[in-house]
């Protein structure tokens, strides 16, 4: 049976998380920037804690990590000071580990490995890095099941994306999957590239039917790839696709409050993300659909 994953927050106020703007943070002196920071790292620490107990309350099996947990943990200063934070990071990673919680991140569009500027790969490995650092800081396996997921960014680098992620630290490159989207990669084009560049392919049904206009989930188009996609999984039980549906019609690309249609072949998919605007409400919509397969 399909594991459903929750993505970041909840649609009610049991799972919130703090941030601050760059402007107001850098209106302050160095010494008040720091407490704010921490505040909101010890805040948004026992926020991931109310979300794992949330997920394990409700039957949830996986959790997405909001990208901005800790806001500016790519420059030295905040990743020095999540590092002193490491010991309530390890109990909190170890806690989602032995109640069986798969934690997973997906960084920003920010990030585009197949840049033609070389600041902005710079740039996107810098925001890579401070994910794996908080996958490290969580004990979390350097594997894909502490998965980070990104697009492939710009069109037509195939090449240019495969040589960089040769290129990649260990923490980055062994927890990297590749995600296709609606414009620039479709999900024969990212499977290829995820054969060459030896990364798993995280395939979105919804990003497929509405880069190829198809008019059902039940297109043979989507089963092949779920298929195509599992084989580029080193531990195929850890496949991880991801579904939405379409707000105004079934080819929007914005995502609906609910999911009312869900491919048939996804009752094959061992690790489903819900990517729904009502979020948990969403997942709950689901479970006469897990009790039927």
């Amino acid at each position: 049976m399909p594991h459903l994953g929750l993505v970041c927050i909840t649609v009610s106020k049991e799972v919130r998380y703090r941030t601050v703007t760059r402007t107001r943070l850098h209106a302050q002196s160095a010494d008040t920037q720091n407490k704010i920071l921490e505040d909101i790292y010890r805040d948004n620490l026992q926020t991931l804690d109310t979300a794992l107990r949330y997920c394990t309350q409700n039957g949830i099996s996986l959790y997405r990590l909001p990208s901005s947990i800790f806001p500016f943990a790519d420059t030295p200063e905040g990743l020095d000071l999540l590092r002193t934070l490491a010991p309530s990071l390890a109990r909190s990673g170890k806690r989602a580990l032995e109640a069986g919680i798969r934690l997973v991140m997906h960084p920003d569009q920010f990030v585009v490995l197949s840049s033609d500027s070389p600041d902005v790969v710079a740039n996107s490995i810098r925001i890579l890095q401070m994910h794996a650092d908080i996958m490290d800081l969580l004990e979390q396996p350097r594997s894909s099941w502490a998965l980070l997921e990104i697009h492939g960014g710009k069109a037509n680098r195939a090449d240019a994306l495969i040589r960089c992620i040769a290129t990649l630290p260990d923490a980055i490159r062994c927890r990297l999957g590749l995600e296709n989207d609606e414009y620039a990669y479709s999900a024969e084009e990212i499977h290829a590239i995820c054969m060459a560049s030896g990364v798993p392919m995280v395939f979105d049904a919804h990003h497929h039917i509405v880069h190829e206009d198809l008019p059902s989930y039940d297109d043979p188009s989507v089963e092949e790839m779920l298929r195509k996609a599992r084989a580029t999984w080193a531990d195929p039980a850890q496949q991880l696709v991801h579904i939405s549906n379409g707000r105004s019609g079934f080819n929007d690309r914005q995502h609906a409050d609910l999911i009312d249609t869900m491919p048939a072949c996804y009752a094959q998919a061992p690790w489903i993300e819900i990517e729904a605007k009502s979020k948990e409400e969403a997942i709950d919509g689901l479970r006469p659909w897990l009790q039927s397969i």
